[in-house]
């Protein structure tokens, strides 16, 4: 794909697969809006950015609040009139044993990890569709759990990595969902788990030895959002640059709507993509 004046968000590309991926992409003439919690971590990832030659904005937001998110959706749409590429990166791991709500009152991962994710592509998609051909990225793992509707919230015998998992498949879900509601649109999404155990502050805070370099994920994540061979192609899962099949419920429609409809509650607004299948 050709990058240059290409605009592209990265969100959580302050640090670790998302930063390099930033960093490169920028290299290759995109202008990147880097988003992070840390006003200082972004200034510095624009900094390096704009030292190799590239464009680049910072936009601070924490995804941990809905706020915040429709906030980063209102910037974006402010610094810029076209979105080329959306990579929703930004994630909580598996580190801790307490749960914890987000500013919603949210169990923590999956309002991040997903819920974020759900709602700022919603908010971005008239975005995308007008810069079309536009991709999503969504950076999730090969780490998933069937999601209890019974208990989403995990507020009985919580357990983090079970959150992580379950967030994660969530991500995947909504990718082939969202899939389904692109066609013909210009816009194509995919997933992918980029990496095992990549050297990341998330991994290292998990108490886990990394297995891989970030460059191996970010080749993966790059791979999705530039290769010509991905061009048209949608709603896919991706192990490393494989194609791949998620966990079984992720192919189960029935599931996927309980997702969207939960989603949509939880946001509390309308979803761009709802108001489309009904028009």
């Amino acid at each position: 794909m050709e990058l240059n004046d290409k605009a592209i968000l990265i969100t959580g590309s302050t640090d670790g697969v998302g930063r390099l991926v930033a960093q490169r992409l920028g290299a290759g003439g995109a202008r990147i809006l880097v988003h992070g919690r840390d006003g200082t971590r972004g200034k510095a990832t624009v900094a390096e950015i704009e030292a190799a030659g590239g464009k680049a904005e910072l936009l601070v937001a924490d995804l941990s609040s809905l706020a915040e998110v429709r906030r980063l959706a209102e910037a974006v749409r402010a610094h810029t009139g076209r979105l080329d590429i959306l990579i929703n990166n930004a994630g909580i791991g598996t580190a801790g044993t307490k749960r914890q709500v987000s500013a919603d009152g949210y169990e923590l991962r999956f309002a991040v990890n997903y819920l974020a994710g759900f709602l700022l592509t919603s908010e971005l998609l008239p975005l995308l569709k007008a810069s079309a051909p536009a991709r999503i990225v969504n950076v999730a793992s090969a780490g998933q759990q069937a999601i209890d509707f019974d208990d989403v919230m995990l507020t009985r015998n919580y357990d983090g990595v079970r959150a992580y998992c379950q967030s994660k498949l969530a991500q995947i879900m909504f990718t082939i969902d969202l899939a389904q509601e692109l066609k013909n649109t210009g816009v194509t999404v995919n997933s992918l788990h980029p990496a095992s155990y990549m050297n990341t502050t998330m991994v290292r805070q998990a108490g886990i030895t990394p297995w891989n370099a970030v460059e191996t994920g970010a080749d993966a994540i790059l791979n999705l959002a530039t290769s010509p061979a991905l061009e048209g192609r949608s709603g896919l899962y991706f192990d490393g640059q494989n194609e791949s099949r998620a966990n079984a419920q992720a192919y189960d429609a029935k599931a996927r709507q309980q997702l969207r409809t939960l989603s949509l509650d939880l946001v509390g607004r309308p979803s761009p993509i709802s108001k489309e299948r009904h028009s």
